[in-house]
């Protein structure tokens, strides 16, 4: 018997996949203490599938019993100086086009807080944060007392608040029901028209056009263009201001305030179409470029050079697991002292500092980021390394 799929987006019937993994690690970013339990981690699969109304793409596979955030979810950027440039530059656009000073900013899926503090700091403002994975201690006083962060779940429960600015970060790519989230998010907010909503996902238009295929994994479970993500708060009720991208393109960003009457969406038919092609595209090239990868780093262990992967996320999990590589790839490195020592799941790789480069030179380095080619560059150079660096 056929199942009957819909969107979680705009309710459409959905057909067949596009993109389909048998076996994948159900966590990409959670804290493995030894070798054995990475190797035996769970896994399983993904079938990616688009709606042929709105655009909007997902995992149509995924089951919520099978992801975990807790305190052992390891997942903040903010030891990278590049990022953390980044990081302060979007805060203080944010806070000088929508006046933040002196007001209430609510974060949803904060994280480790460094964004919440940034606003905080940055505009004298006050905060509250939500999110089950927030490690107190892991942020200095920058706060000053102006921030306050709760370990749990925004959800149906919390109820309505009163905020000038909501930001959600990374988050709704790991929202399985994204139009009841959103319209949740909507309802909470009702009479407060003039509040900013910020949201910032990964830009799928960019994964489908490169075939950044280390880019799907398990936690992300929704993945958005302009195009969806836009039609996604209009169907739920906000004026959309502003979508763009940022951060060599690879984050999609929408400001949006709740609307005082329904909001029209445009039926898009030619943006869907568009979507509908990168997704063939990726679908047709993206067999090429796992085996091509698999090939360089074959080739490169049995000519006797040794390789490391630079970040040990969720892209290098996705790479290593969709490739299929294990010894072919020496060592892990991060720049994330608490991933030090622990190891990934499913291929068992140890992590490790990029200080122990230096016993150990390496002859290759894969970077998980290009944005971050020429921070890895310095780091290594620090080392006494000079190895050949590819990108993805």
């Amino acid at each position: 018997m056929t199942v009957e799929i819909v969107c979680p987006a705009c309710g459409d019937e959905v057909g067949d996949s596009f993109y389909d993994l048998p076996a994948i690690p159900t966590n990409s970013c959670l804290l493995i203490n030894d070798r054995e339990a990475a190797l035996a981690f769970p896994v399983a699969p993904l079938r990616l599938s688009l709606c042929p109304g709105c655009g909007f793409i997902f995992n149509a596979a995924w089951e919520g019993s099978r992801t975990v955030y807790s305190e052992s979810y390891e997942e903040t950027q903010g030891f990278s100086p590049t990022f953390n440039a980044f990081h302060e530059r979007l805060a203080r656009d944010l806070i000088d086009r929508n006046g933040l000073r002196g007001k209430r900013v609510i974060e949803i899926g904060c994280g480790k807080g460094e964004f919440l503090a940034l606003l905080c700091r940055l505009g004298d403002n006050e905060g509250v944060g939500y999110d089950p994975t927030f490690m107190p201690g892991r942020l200095n006083d920058a706060t000053a007392g102006r921030a306050r962060f709760l370990r749990e779940l925004f959800d149906e429960t919390t109820g309505p608040i009163a905020c000038d600015f909501l930001c959600c970060k990374m988050t709704l790519e790991h929202i399985p029901d994204v139009g009841r989230f959103v319209g949740m998010i909507r309802r909470a907010l009702d009479g407060q028209e003039g509040t900013c909503v910020f949201f910032q996902v990964p830009n799928a238009r960019l994964v489908l056009q490169d075939g950044a295929f280390w880019d799907v994994y398990y936690e992300h479970c929704s993945y958005f263009t302009a195009h969806s993500l836009s039609g996604l708060f209009q169907r739920c009720g906000f004026a959309v201001d502003r979508v763009w991208t940022d951060y060599d393109d690879q984050y999609l960003m929408i400001e949006a305030r709740p609307a005082s009457a329904p909001v029209s969406v445009p039926t898009g038919q030619a943006a869907v179409a568009e979507i509908r092609q990168w997704a063939e595209e990726f679908r047709q090239g993206v067999g090429a470029a796992i085996s091509a990868w698999r090939e360089q780093l074959t080739d490169a262990a049995a000519s006797g050079r040794r390789t490391v992967l630079w970040g040990s996320g969720s892209k290098s999990v996705a790479f290593l697991t969709t490739v299929g590589l294990n010894g072919e790839v020496a060592s892990v490195v991060d720049i994330n002292p608490f991933r030090h020592g622990r190891y990934l799941p499913a291929t068992g790789h140890e992590i490790i500092s990029p200080d122990e480069l230096s016993t150990t030179p390496p002859d290759l380095v894969v970077v998980m980021n290009s944005v971050y080619r020429d921070e890895i560059r310095k780091m290594l150079q620090a080392q006494g390394c000079d190895p050949e660096l590819r990108c993805l």
